[in-house]
């Protein structure tokens, strides 16, 4: 069994390059145990205050579970009749369940949510449960406000060098990768590290592990954390995953409701992070399936289910 030391890091959020981001929080903790084009986004009303780019930093096992199918059965009517009529039943839908047995999550500040307790009061609503909930045995959460892949804070790691101290302790595993809306505004406020080259540094650390990316958007229409600049990283993320067969990415922008949103357009509400826990589980479990075998393409897509949070 691995070993993996919890980090607790409190960073204040604070001016940086190109001005304020989000408040910084990490936390690392173990609980025992034919590509697809993203489908394009219409233009949203709800507009916020921008915020502008910043330096950040972040720090972040394998398995899985059963899925069945379900098939009709039918029933010919009384031989007697002249026109035989089958009888169906109605298929139900089996339990997802992914084969993924240890998960790392990597995150910012638009997962900081899916861990809190003020914000998700019933502890079966965070994350962690909800990937215990498709088949996970062990969970890792490695979630910081204002991190990119490159970019980070005094006194803190960027996602890559974390993840890579990660791999170095032993840790292995699927991983998601719930990153890229701190990276936009970067590369919008004239990082020289460009999108496509951010992926890449991730991918070329966790080669031959399943890693499933979360896409990103906002509702702001100006700044660097503007939508236009977060689609270009969710068109980044789609090239990429061209290159590298063991990636799929979780089209969580074409599924999240504006009234999911807080009055900043970039982080969330209770509800929006229930959902957010829910439905990001359930695309892992879509994404490598129980069966061993990951979905057919790179972009993999769940229904927008609205989930109410509990203990309010």
């Amino acid at each position: 069994m691995l070993t993996v030391v919890s980090i607790v890091v409190l960073v204040l959020a604070g001016l940086a390059v190109a001005g304020v981001r989000p408040g910084s929080h990490t936390t690392t903790a173990s609980i025992a145990d034919n590509p697809t084009s993203v489908p394009a986004r219409a233009s949203h009303g709800h507009a916020a205050k921008s915020g502008h780019a910043a330096a950040a930093s972040s720090s972040a096992q394998q398995g899985g579970s059963k899925s069945a199918a379900t098939t009709a059965a039918t029933t010919p009517t009384n031989a007697t009749s002249a026109t035989t009529t089958p009888a169906t039943t109605t298929p139900t839908s089996a339990p997802l369940r992914t084969s993924c047995r240890t998960v790392v999550h990597i995150g910012d500040s638009t997962s900081e949510g899916l861990t809190s307790s003020s914000y998700l009061p019933d502890a079966g609503q965070r994350i962690e449960a909800q990937y215990r909930r498709v088949g996970a045995q062990h969970v890792l959460t490695a979630i910081t406000g204002a991190t990119s892949v490159v970019e980070t804070l005094p006194g803190t790691t960027n996602s890559y060098d974390a993840t890579k101290g990660l791999l170095a302790h032993g840790v292995r595993g699927c991983w998601v990768v719930a990153l890229g809306t701190n990276d936009s505004a970067d590369v919008a406020a004239g990082s020289q590290i460009g999108l496509s080259d951010r992926i890449s540094k991730m991918m070329s650390l966790l080669h031959g592990q399943d890693v499933m990316w979360v896409n990103v958007r906002t509702l702001l229409h100006s700044g660097n954390y503007a939508e236009d600049d977060q689609q270009k990283w969710d068109n980044a993320l789609v090239q990429a995953c061209l290159q590298h067969p063991n990636m799929r990415i979780y089209d969580w922008a074409h599924v999240v409701k504006d009234s999911w949103f807080i009055d900043d357009g970039i982080h969330f509400t209770s509800a929006g992070y229930a959902s957010r826990a829910h439905l990001i589980a359930n695309a892992l479990a879509k994404a490598f399936p129980s069966t061993g075998v990951p979905s057919a393409g790179c972009v993999v897509s769940t229904k927008a289910l609205a989930v109410k949070p509990k203990g309010f």
